[in-house]
């Protein structure tokens, strides 16, 4: 069950959001909920689940789209409503400085599948069961979600969130992340389409 820890009213530079910081079983560090618009009057609500990348999100790091998927869904969010769902998950799930380790065995050849495998995790160590229990505190059972993971839509399939429809983020690949992105699409199924990645 999810349990919110405070409310407050977000203006950014995308436009005024409403933020919700639930319990993350570390105290310091919640996940986060930015939603705007009137989610009640909303049959369908616009959802991002966005795990933490804090070298992409804070730092505007090109090694991976993260950050740039963060920014665009803020816009949709500005112009269309909708909730973000901020998971403190770092690195896929194995944290900060895990992840800076894998990034060092990239760059010695490693694609970022086999890094992570080569530390001993998994391809990809997140859990999505406290995003559903989040929509369902909020009231929400239909969504569309803003996702090229399939992972992330598996994770609803025994919900009692639904999915009417799935939103494409696409994010022009760079000569830093066109690597990383091809990984994505051949090593996990992520639905990336009409980026050169040759």
């Amino acid at each position: 069950m999810a349990m919110r820890l405070a409310e407050t009213r977000l203006p950014t530079i995308f436009g005024d959001f409403q933020m919700i910081a639930y319990a993350s079983g570390v105290e310091p560090l919640p996940h986060l909920v930015l939603y705007n618009g009137d989610l009640n009057s909303m049959n369908v609500v616009d959802v991002r689940i966005h795990s933490e990348c804090m070298t992409g999100d804070v730092f505007s790091s090109v090694r991976c789209d993260c950050g740039e998927q963060l920014e665009s869904s803020m816009k949709h969010f500005h112009e269309h409503g909708g909730v973000l769902i901020y998971l403190r998950q770092e690195g896929r799930g194995i944290g900060l400085v895990n992840k800076m380790k894998a990034y060092n065995l990239q760059d010695d050849g490693l694609d970022t599948i086999k890094a992570n495998h080569a530390l001993g995790f998994h391809t990809d160590d997140r859990d999505y069961s406290i995003a559903i229990s989040i929509l369902e505190d909020l009231g929400i059972d239909k969504i569309n979600l803003l996702t090229n993971n399939p992972e992330k839509i598996d994770a609803f399939l025994n919900s009692k969130v639904e999915i009417v429809e799935r939103i494409a983020i696409e994010i022009s690949a760079r000569a830093e992340n066109k690597a990383y992105l091809k990984t994505k699409k051949t090593g996990m199924g992520h639905f990336i389409k009409g980026l050169d990645l040759t």
